[in-house]
C-alpha cells in the first residue's frame, strides 16, 4: 500500500526544491530546519515533519546536506525523469504554455497539444504539431501520457475531463473556471487566473 503523505507536504516539496536549489549554487553545504523554516517562512517543526515522510534525510545538530536534500527530492518529484505532458485547447493560453521553456527543468516535455479547430489540427503552434482532439486516447496512449493542462473554454472543460481520464490521465492542471467532477484516483489542481488577479486587485 503506498505511504499517504499529506497534499500540503506534497505542495511544499517543489518550494523547498526551489530554494535548496538556489543554496547549492550560492556553495551553502548543510542547512538547519529552523533556516530552511525561515526562508519558507513556515515553522521548523513543519520543515522536519514534511521531510520526515521520505526517511531520514538530516542528522541531528548538522541539519541537512544541501545537495542530497536537493537530489533527493528532486527524485521523489520526478524532476529527473522526463514526464510527458499534454496541452488541450491551443488558445491564447494554450499557445503561451506551449512555448514555455522552463518546462525541461520541471523534469517534464510536452508530447502532444490538442485542439478542435480545422484552422490549428495538423498546423505547427509553438514547436507542436496540433492534433485533433478527436484522436486524443489515440495519442495520449501512443506518447504515454499521464499529465494534461487543459485550457479549454469552459463549456467544454467536463467532457474533455472526462475523456481525459478514460484516456489514462492521472493529472490534469486545470486552467478553466468549472470544477471538474472525476474519479478521486485523478488528481486536479486549479488554477483561476481570473480569482487570482480579483485577488491581487483588493491589496492594490
Amino acid at each position: 500500500m503506498k505511504k499517504y503523505i499529506p497534499e500540503e507536504t506534497v505542495a511544499r516539496l517543489p518550494v523547498y526544491h526551489r530554494y535548496l536549489l538556489s543554496l547549492s549554487k550560492q556553495g551553502v553545504k548543510n542547512i538547519s530546519s529552523k533556516k530552511l523554516a525561515n526562508i519558507l517562512k513556515i515553522n521548523d517543526s513543519q520543515v522536519r515533519k514534511d521531510l520526515s515522510y521520505f526517511g531520514k534525510l538530516g542528522k541531528q545538530g548538522a541539519g541537512y546536506e544541501v545537495n542530497s536534500l536537493c537530489t533527493t527530492i528532486a527524485k521523489i518529484l520526478k524532476l529527473d525523469q522526463a514526464q510527458a505532458v499534454c496541452i488541450v485547447g491551443m488558445g491564447s493560453l494554450g499557445s503561451a504554455l506551449a512555448a514555455y521553456k522552463g518546462f525541461g527543468q520541471l523534469g517534464l516535455k510536452i508530447a502532444a497539444v490538442f485542439d478542435k479547430s480545422e484552422n490549428k489540427i495538423s498546423h505547427t503552434i509553438r514547436g507542436h504539431l496540433c492534433h485533433d482532439i478527436a484522436k486524443l486516447a489515440a495519442v495520449i496512449k501512443s506518447e504515454k501520457i499521464e499529465i494534461a493542462l487543459l485550457t479549454v473554454p469552459a463549456e467544454a472543460a467536463q467532457e474533455i475531463a472526462e475523456n481525459l481520464v478514460a484516456a489514462g490521465i492521472k493529472a490534469i492542471l486545470n486552467f478553466t473556471p468549472v470544477k471538474l467532477f472525476v474519479t478521486d484516483k485523478v488528481m486536479v489542481n486549479n488554477v483561476d487566473l481570473a480569482v487570482e488577479l480579483k485577488t491581487l486587485s483588493f491589496f492594490t
